[in-house]
C-alpha cells in the first residue's frame, strides 16, 4: 500500500517533507534571468531543488494554488514538476484541499488520482461531512493512492470553528479525527498506519500527545513547522520512534539560500542543507 511506502520513506531517509509551494518570487533572478518565461524557471527551479534533496526527504507535497496562480503556464509547470518526482520514484502529496461531494467530488478524484496531474497523496476538507471523502476511498482501495483530510490545522483561524465544542465535551477537531480514524481502519497498512492520513498542525504542542494517543494509526502530515512557529520538540510529539507522519517544510527550505551571500546560485546546495538540519 501506499502507506507502507510512505513509512518505508520516512523509516530511510527521515520525516521531512519538502514543500513545493514555488512563488515565482522565491526563484533567484540570477537563475530566473536564464529562461525565456515563468514555466520554464518554475520547472527548472523545483527540479534543482528536488535533485537536491532527493536522498534526504520522505516525499515532496505540492502546493496547487502557486501553480493554479500563474494559469495554463503554471499548471504546466506544476505537472511536469510532478512528472519528475515520479521518474525519480518519489513520493507526491498533491495539496489540493478540496471538499466538495458527490459527482464533483467523483471528479477531482478523477482529476488528481489519473492523468495528466496524478499524485500518490492529496489533502481533503472534511468539514463538508465524511460524503465530501468517500468519493475518493475507491482510488485508496484499488488504485494504492492516499488521502490527508484536514483535522486540526496550524492557522490561529483554526480556533473559530475547529475549536467548538460539542454536546460531549470534545471539540470539533477531536471529533473529526476520530470519525476520519475509524474510516481508515478499512485500510491499513502493513506498518500499523491507514492510508487516510489527517493534517495536524504542530502549533498546538499541548494536545500533540492526545492527538496521538487516540489516532494511533493515523499517519500525519503536519505542518506549521519553522514560518508558522512551530518547532522541532514541538514536532516530536506527533511522531512515533520517527515515524507516523511528516513534517512539511516549505519556505524554510526554499529559501534557505537568502540566509547566504552566495546564496543565488547555490539555492539547491542550501535547500539541502536547511532539509539536514
Amino acid at each position: 500500500m501506499i502507506i507502507d511506502k510512505l513509512f518505508q520513506s520516512v523509516k530511510e531517509k527521515g520525516h521531512v517533507c519538502v514543500g513545493l509551494d514555488t512563488d515565482i518570487s522565491y526563484i533567484p533572478k540570477e537563475f530566473f534571468n536564464k529562461y525565456s518565461c515563468e514555466e520554464e524557471a518554475l520547472t527548472a527551479f523545483n527540479e534543482r531543488i528536488i535533485d537536491a534533496t532527493f536522498s534526504l526527504a520522505a516525499c515532496y507535497k505540492v502546493q496547487i494554488a502557486y501553480y493554479e496562480a500563474l494559469g495554463l503556464r503554471g499548471m504546466n509547470a506544476y505537472k511536469k514538476t510532478l512528472d519528475y518526482i515520479r521518474k525519480k520514484g518519489g513520493i507526491i502529496i498533491a495539496d489540493i484541499k478540496r471538499g466538495d461531494i458527490a459527482k464533483t467530488a467523483e471528479m477531482y478524484a478523477k482529476a488528481h488520482f489519473e492523468g495528466d496531474f496524478e499524485s500518490d497523496f492529496i489533502t481533503l476538507n472534511p468539514y463538508m461531512g465524511l460524503d465530501s471523502i468517500e468519493p475518493y476511498l475507491t482510488y485508496v482501495k484499488d488504485r494504492n493512492k492516499g488521502l490527508f483530510a484536514l483535522v486540526r490545522t496550524s492557522n490561529p483561524g483554526a480556533e473559530d470553528i475547529e475549536y467548538i465544542e460539542g454536546k460531549n465535551g470534545k471539540r470539533v477537531y477531536e471529533i473529526t479525527g476520530e470519525k476520519i480514524h475509524e474510516m481508515g481502519r478499512n485500510f491499513l497498512g502493513e506498518c500499523g498506519y491507514s492510508s487516510l492520513g489527517g493534517v495536524v498542525g504542530c502549533t498546538h504542542v499541548d494536545e500533540g500527545l492526545k492527538l496521538r494517543k487516540n489516532l494511533h494509526s493515523m499517519f500525519f502530515l503536519i505542518p506549521g513547522y519553522g514560518a508558522q512557529g512551530g518547532k522541532a520538540e514541538d514536532v516530536a510529539l506527533y511522531l512515533k520512534d520517527g515515524n507516523g507522519g511528516v513534517v512539511n517544510s516549505s519556505r524554510g527550505i526554499l529559501l534557505a539560500y537568502r540566509n547566504h551571500e552566495d546564496g543565488a546560485l547555490r539555492f539547491d546546495e542550501y535547500a539541502a542543507k536547511e532539509t539536514v538540519r
